[in-house]
């Protein structure tokens, strides 16, 4: 007799590959294709942004004109599907003509935007052929959602049971009381949005985090550290008073997509086995980028947004001038943009700074770099780490959230205070090694290769939450 598989709605406002921005997607992307090998039967829901192609996702129209209640007046929506952009997973996409009429996601970004996409997801439930058991939630985006559920407006929901996944707790999404007038209701609706109109707004974390029956955020160590002011961005009365029902779990990533075994967009394909290629694809990368070619000069990588919470502002003159050739892939703050670029141009032959999101020039420098730099003020789990030890490139990490559950000694090296001095003293450790003992530095590669960062097992652990939520219904 066939087991009755717990069937889950995942709710997001991005999914690679059909909207993609940040590590969010590459989760959402990824997470139920590993769910759907368990006994489960997950689908995912977002918005159909307009650079969404649907020749290229054979997006299928399935419903048309769900009328969603908005306030005092009602707005029509579109409901898609295709099953070719997330291998072995429905996804249905949600299209309108007033909230996300942008091409591209968080072009608007706005809180109202995000509220209108949680009254039309509940809306829209009896017309996906598909009655979700747990409606799994991501970040502030869907943060509405399990408030509705315990109103009146969806009494045929009242059993689906709320998972919330906090990715980043920096981004709230908070806003005028007055805009849950757009979900038909008010801050006097629930007990949860009373007192948290006390302080003259409305914040969609905080909601989410009170109203879902559990909570988990993208690493253990982050669900730890968030009780703490230092890491709760405001938010630790709320952490605390809802601990009980908080955990971590860890971020996998796609380890079919990231292999450079079969990686199409780097020079050559290596593996365990034949990790000296590697050094063709560093050879290869410094052509590319001006450098000078010289496969016994470390080449250390920094790949993601430039902004202060990535620690790139502790990448200074004294760490450009330590002893091997630096590149830059990301975009973000205009004076740290400035910055590279004037490295760049003061040292040609020994940094590269590519003011730019590319994504496979990113797989090009995980293949060519040896080392990758993540000084992070804090990391709710990264995922830049797990792919560049995929690659065989060794992390230097700052030891917080997720970078202290993936780094140890056998892997790559970390620093505690978040501050140049301990980054350079860090880096030059991890340099003196690559020069005098190449026997142990070979060691490290052939750890991180081995490491397996694939989503089984935390998918697993995805499970036992949802089984644990399907047992209270």
């Amino acid at each position: 007799m066939n087991k009755k598989k717990t069937k889950v709605l995942m709710v997001a406002a991005e999914a690679s590959p059909l909207a993609k921005v940040g590590g969010l997607a590459d989760v959402v992307g990824s997470l139920p294709i590993a769910l759907n090998k368990l006994d489960c039967e997950a689908r995912v829901i977002i918005p159909k942004y307009r650079n969404i192609l649907e020749k290229e996702f054979s997006l299928k129209k399935v419903a048309s004109d769900i009328l969603v209640k908005i306030g005092k007046r009602s707005l029509k929506v579109n409901l898609w599907q295709t099953k070719n952009a997330i291998k072995d997973t429905i996804v249905y996409l949600i299209e309108d003509n007033k909230y996300f009429i942008e091409k591209s996601v968080y072009e608007q970004n706005k809180p109202e935007d995000f509220l209108f996409f949680c009254q039309a997801v509940l809306t829209s439930l009896p017309h996906l052929k598909f009655k979700p058991d747990i409606i799994h939630c991501h970040d502030f985006h869907t943060g509405a959602i399990s408030a509705l559920l315990k109103t009146d407006q969806f009494p045929g929901q009242k059993n689906i049971k709320t998972l919330f996944t906090i990715h980043n707790l920096r981004f709230q999404g908070k806003s005028d009381p007055k805009i849950l007038k757009l979900i038909n209701l008010d801050e006097d609706s629930l007990v949860s949005m009373v007192r948290d109109a006390e302080d003259g707004d409305i914040n969609l974390m905080v909601q989410a985090i009170i109203n879902s029956d559990l909570v988990n955020t993208v690493s253990p160590t982050y669900s730890q550290e968030i009780s703490s002011k230092k890491y709760a961005a405001g938010l630790e009365k709320i952490i605390k008073a809802n601990r009980k029902k908080i955990s971590g779990i860890l971020n996998g990533i796609d380890i079919v997509s990231f292999n450079p075994e079969t990686d199409r967009t780097i020079k050559e394909n290596y593996s365990l086995k034949t990790i000296n290629k590697k050094k063709t694809n560093k050879l290869w990368l410094q052509k590319k980028l001006g450098l000078e070619e010289d496969e016994k000069i470390p080449l250390v990588c920094f790949i993601g947004r430039l902004y202060s919470q990535k620690g790139i502002y502790l990448i200074n003159d004294e760490i450009i001038n330590l002893p091997c050739q630096f590149v830059f892939l990301g975009t973000g703050d205009q004076g740290r943009e400035s910055y590279l670029k004037k490295m760049a141009k003061k040292y040609p032959k020994k940094v590269s700074a590519n003011i730019m999101f590319n994504l496979n020039l990113a797989r090009q420098i995980y293949a060519g770099s040896d080392m990758i730099l993540v000084p992070s003020l804090f990391e709710p789990c990264g995922l830049i780490q797990m792919i560049s030890m995929r690659y065989g490139t060794i992390p230097v990490v700052r030891d917080t959230g997720g970078l202290s559950d993936t780094i140890n000694p056998k892997l790559g090296f970390k620093f505690k205070n978040f501050s140049t001095p301990s980054l350079k003293n860090t880096l030059k450790k991890a340099l003196n090694l690559y020069y005098k003992n190449p026997n142990k530095w070979l060691k490290l590669q052939k750890n991180c290769l081995k490491k397996d960062f694939s989503w089984g097992l935390s998918a697993k652990k995805y499970l036992t939450l949802y089984k644990k939520l399907a047992i209270k219904k």
